[in-house]
């Protein structure tokens, strides 16, 4: 068979094959923690024991780690000792012309590179520059100086190997070339940098584009292709590649030079500079990383890599997934017994020229996906909340290392079923040649980004293929070191110094968009993540038929321990026959998307932080403000001596001589009349402004207000209602009955819960309970559309439970160590009260206080 590592190469040497560091474990579990069958995938051989190339690591091979002083050269098995020096300067000279002639390959790779940095450099000065001096440097860095470095090194080099002499000297060549090794330290350091800037410059500029799409790098002098195109990306990548195939190269020529040549002693001090200095960088290369060559002969990378859960055999079951330049591959951890050896097995692969994704027609053909019930991610979030109360509690009380460990172990568990069962969003592959494939995304952004990703690299000229069981297994144990996400996305995977996220309110204005090529019906989305997933939080109106929209729209998200905050920017699809029956799938086309951390600093000031971000050559300017939960939930009462925000309810109920608040009757009525089929009802963010637009007409009785209602976006209405409540100058269910609420849902009798919560109610002034029992049952007819509206009775409490509940001030807790914890351990149970309340058959207010039970317990 032909050697798997550069078939449709040069042959670099036999180097490339020998030595292996490659072995399966025993006991194989997969990433739900159970035990699994082990064996080969569907249709493949069974796998035999195989080497693994060296070229394949990002790290350092074993056989290169030790210190350069206590490596001696071992003859290779089975020599008689009389042969082994002559047969060792016989390989010696192997060893040399291999990489002699991989040598010459990397020259002309680095002079690919080299050759627009001059035409660049001469237009940046010009009134039409492609780059700019400073992107030129940045993209283009060290780049001459390595160039430089090689030629010299290959000039004294190649006149010693083509005239062999047994005796020839060239240790001091590699000394020389490996005390040069700093300037690659300074090359790795800017490689990300360099490969961002390239990136940017590539999608703001289609001239800079097809020059680095196309690179001419000259053929070998014997080989018949006189130029091969290669992207600029895979030649920044040619470097860091190098410095771990030369210090292989050094560890060769050592086994095979004899201890008394002169050029061991300097060999031995090159190969210890190049291991020491790989060993300060190993940590830093970007480990996207040579596999194995493709089909065409070419570098395969890997591009992407994710956890996504598949829907396999009707279950969820959580995969790693690698999307390589011309394969994706889905893969499930292997954990071994002893668990200190991890490997990944191989689920199914496909060709990238054989991958094609369903027509919308084809998507509603496919079985429909069942989200999991709203209850069970409700009460597995409150399990999880109250176990990182008790992991404080433990911390604070300087607990037991066991006990804590244990506590963690029980969050990871509710958070992985959280991680597997939240996802909705579906994405679905096809081969072409068989099967397809469900995942389950949280976020439309991530099915974007999988989706684009697969769409740019099948741009290229690709070819279907089948990788023999050896090639598979190859790929395979590569994914482990390759991988660039390592954990799954859970919190309780991270550490104890890592950010715990903000918790809170993000106020975000979306100003504008520029960089539409043509006009479009534009609206944005916002996305922020929340418990190791995404969820789309606002929306702003559609713009219609315009390059450069102005929606200047405020919105208000709560944060749960969220770290990133994500725009994206979409075209509204009105024609109906493109639109897929399936709920879950978005048909309007992304334009651009981009996302930004939420750096407490930053954003944590009074004032507002305004900032533009860029996707697809498309600029979206957007403001933000954070507020702190304690900080935005305060109650302040109103100064005004009219009006109804800030003023308690029998006041306005008094005045207004009704039962219930208008402004509560008429934003429900408007609701239920436009808006109950709403997906996300009083969960997405209604307009800021619109909000402040209504709370104004409320508070100036104004006679329009019925006609203004009629004409305002519906979220808005939503809005102006959920803020009502929260800026009461005492919550709905009143200050001083919040702690026997907080007793009475902790109560685990379920008479005894009984009594006390119907007790409870009895105990509320009449306007706050006729107003609750009147809003108690809009939020039911809500909920009986939630096929359509997406919107449970624990999404709908979820909502309501702290606006309701939340007292007007927080009562210090000694055992919970901060504000988050007090929140989020509050919370959890405010959303249980209106839960049971909720869950409860009718309750009348007639009955309520006619039935007077033995629950005499003044509270």
């Amino acid at each position: 068979m032909e050697p798997l590592s550069h078939r449709g190469l040069p042959r670099l040497s036999w180097i490339d094959t020998l030595y292996s560091n490659f072995s399966y474990g025993a006991e194989d579990y997969d990433a739900e923690g159970h035990e699994e069958q082990k064996g080969p995938p569907e249709g493949s051989e069974t796998m035999p024991y195989i080497d693994e190339s060296p070229t394949m690591s990002p790290q350092l091979s074993a056989r290169s780690q030790g210190g350069g002083d206590s490596i001696s050269p071992t003859p290779p098995e089975g020599l008689a000792p009389g042969v082994e020096a002559g047969k060792g300067l016989e390989m010696r000279k192997l060893v040399l012309s291999g990489f002699l002639a991989s040598e010459e390959i990397y020259i002309n790779q680095l002079e690919a590179l080299l050759l627009p940095m001059k035409p660049l450099k001469a237009t940046a000065t010009t009134s039409q520059p492609v780059l700019t001096i400073q992107q030129i440097e940045t993209i283009f860095y060290k780049i001459q100086d390595i160039y430089e470095i090689h030629k010299e090194f290959y000039d004294n080099l190649c006149p010693k190997v083509q005239q062999w002499d047994s005796q020839v000297t060239m240790g001091h060549l590699f000394q020389k070339l490996a005390s040069q090794l700093g300037v690659y330290k300074a090359f790795v350091d800017n490689y990300k940098v360099a490969l961002e800037t390239a990136e940017k410059c590539s999608q703001s500029n289609n001239q800079f584009q097809k020059i680095s799409e196309e690179l001419k790098v000259k053929g070998p002098k014997d080989s018949k292709d006189s130029h091969t195109s290669v992207t600029m990306e895979a030649l920044l990548y040619k470097p860091i590649d190098r410095v771990t195939r030369s210090t292989l190269v050094l560890h060769d020529l050592l086994k095979h030079t004899p201890v008394d040549h002169p050029d061991y002693p300097l060999l031995q001090d090159a190969l210890r500079i190049s291991q020491n200095f790989l060993s300060s960088i190993n940590e830093d290369i970007d480990p996207r990383r040579t596999a194995v060559t493709t089909p065409k002969g070419e570098t395969r990378q890997l591009v992407k890599d994710g956890f996504l859960v598949e829907m396999s055999e009707n279950s969820r079951k959580l995969r790693h997934v690698f999307l390589f330049t011309d394969v994706l591959l889905c893969a499930k951890l292997k954990k071994t017994s002893a668990g200190k050896h991890q490997q990944y097995d191989c689920k199914w692969y496909i060709p990238l020229a054989d991958l094609v994704f369903p027509s919308p027609e084809e998507s509603e053909a496919s079985p429909q996906v069942h989200p999991f019930p709203d209850h069970e991610l409700e009460d597995m979030k409150m399990k999880i909340s109250a176990l990182k109360s008790e992991i404080q509690k433990e911390k604070a009380n300087k607990g037991q290392s066991r006990a804590i460990e244990r506590l963690k172990k029980k969050m990871f568990e509710n958070e992985f079923l959280l991680l597997l069962n939240s996802p909705t969003i579906p994405f679905r592959i096809h081969n072409r040649n068989g099967k397809s494939y469900l995942f389950l995304l949280s976020s439309d952004y991530e099915r974007s980004e999988w989706r684009e990703a697969i769409q740019k690299l099948q741009k290229k000229d690709l070819q279907a293929f089948v990788l023999s069981s050896v090639e598979l297994q190859v790929l395979t144990g590569s994914c482990f070191k390759l991988r660039t996400v390592h954990n799954i996305p859970v919190t309780s995977n991270k550490d104890d110094d890592e950010s715990p996220g903000l918790y809170g309110f993000l106020h975000v204005i979306v100003h504008s968009a520029k960089g539409f090529k043509q006009s479009a019906n534009l609206y944005c989305t916002l996305e922020v993540d929340s418990f190791g997933y995404f969820v789309s939080k606002a929306k702003t109106r559609v713009f219609r038929d315009t390059t450069e929209p102005k929606w200047d729209e405020e919105f208000e998200i709560e944060l749960e321990g969220s770290q990133s905050l994500r725009i994206l920017c979409y075209e509204k699809c009105y024609d109906k026959t493109k639109v897929n029956k399936d709920n879950n799938e978005i048909v309007d086309k992304i334009m651009g998307k981009g996302q930004i951390q939420l750096d407490p600093q930053t954003v944590e000031t009074k004032n507002w932080h305004t900032d533009v971000i860029e996707m697809n050559g498309i600029k979206v300017e957007f403001s933000m403000k954070f507020t702190s939960r304690d900080m935005s939930l305060k109650r302040t009462p109103s100064k005004k001596q009219t009006g109804v925000f800030g003023v308690k309810i029998s006041v306005v109920t008094k005045r207004e001589r009704s039962k219930v608040p208008y402004i509560v009757r008429q934003c429900i009525e408007e609701v239920e009349k436009r808006g109950i089929e709403e997906v996300g009802i009083y969960r997405i963010s209604g307009v800021a402004t619109d909000i402040q637009a209504l709370k104004a007409v409320f508070d100036a009785n104004n006679k329009d207000i019925l006609l203004m209602l009629s004409d305002m976006d519906i979220n808005a209405i939503a809005g102006t209602l959920k803020l009502y409540f929260r800026e009461l100058p005492e919550p709905l269910l009143t200050d001083r009955l919040y702690p026997a609420f907080m007793e009475g849902i902790a109560l685990s009798d379920p008479a005894a819960k009984e009594n006390c919560m119907m007790h409870l109610l009895r105990s509320l002034p009449d306007p706050n309970l006729i107003t609750f029992l009147f809003l108690l049952e809009h939020l039911k007819r809500v909920a009986e559309k939630e096929p359509i509206n997406k919107m449970s009775l624990h999404n709908l409490a979820t909502v309501f439970g702290p606006t309701l509940l939340r007292p007007s001030e927080v009562e210090s807790k000694a055992h919970l160590t901060s504000a988050a914890d007090i929140w989020s351990h509050d919370v959890m149970a405010q959303v249980q009260v209106l839960l049971y309340y909720l869950q409860h058959p009718p309750i009348s207010f007639a009955e309520l206080k006619r039935n007077t039970l033995y629950f005499s317990t003044d509270v």
